[in-house]
């Protein structure tokens, strides 16, 4: 078999991996479920140090995501510095302020309740990380624009992946969105094809963490098979 295959004109090379039986994959795929299924949101992350190293492998995880014709459309910005976690406090508390007081509909507040959260987001300071995550809605080269497609769907993907990867090292995230979200780009003086997709806190939970006692829905509320 060639080592290398030319499709249009670009190299093509053989894909191989183990070759698992029945039982092996069932066994895998319920390993695998029962083992993410205890990843949940924590917002009590100790400050305690994380390596620079971890966090680079973490975005190297997140960025063997799919994405549309291979753009890969992704910034992770990557935020240790005090001073630039406590402006992104500030700034995402402000907004969180005007979305707890006036934004946010009666309905979306009394969802919010058994979550626990308001417009305080300290985690936002005590996380020995933040990982920022930009879209690019297109690539600037030299002046020019080139196009990405499926830039959400990419990105989304990705942060899937660094989710992951956040829970196989053994630390904690969450997802957090305050919005508008543009404050980021100010901040961290992002370039203007860039837009802010999503705030990610990651460390160690706090040795007296606490989640919601919340269920995920069953397989029946989820799937529809269509055998």
């Amino acid at each position: 078999m060639s080592a290398t295959k030319i499709i249009n004109g670009f190299p093509h090379i053989p894909y191989s991996r183990e070759y698992w039986d029945i039982e092996k994959i069932t066994t895998a795929s319920q390993d695998y479920y029962q083992w993410l299924d205890q990843r949940r949101t924590v917002r009590d992350i100790s400050d305690k140090a994380v390596p620079k190293e971890v966090i680079e492998n973490l975005v190297k995880a997140a960025s063997t995501a799919p994405s549309g014709a291979h753009k890969q459309p992704w910034t992770f910005c990557l935020i240790s510095n005090k001073e630039i976690k406590k402006q992104i406090r500030q700034a995402a508390e402000a907004e969180e302020y005007e979305s707890y007081h006036g934004r946010m509909s009666e309905q979306w507040l009394d969802d919010l309740k058994a979550i626990g959260t308001d417009w305080h987001k300290p985690f936002l300071e005590e996380a020995p990380w933040l990982i920022v995550v930009f879209k690019k809605v297109y690539e600037l080269g030299e002046g020019k624009k080139s196009n990405n497609y499926y830039v959400n769907e990419s990105v989304g993907l990705a942060c899937g992946f660094l989710l992951t990867a956040i829970h196989q090292a053994g630390l904690v995230a969450l997802t957090h969105t305050p919005s508008p979200m543009n404050f980021l780009s100010k901040i961290l003086n992002r370039p203007e094809n860039e837009r802010p997709f999503l705030l990610v806190p990651v460390g160690y939970a706090k040795e007296h963490a606490f989640v919601p006692d919340l269920q995920r829905k069953p397989i029946s509320q989820v799937a529809s098979f269509f055998e």
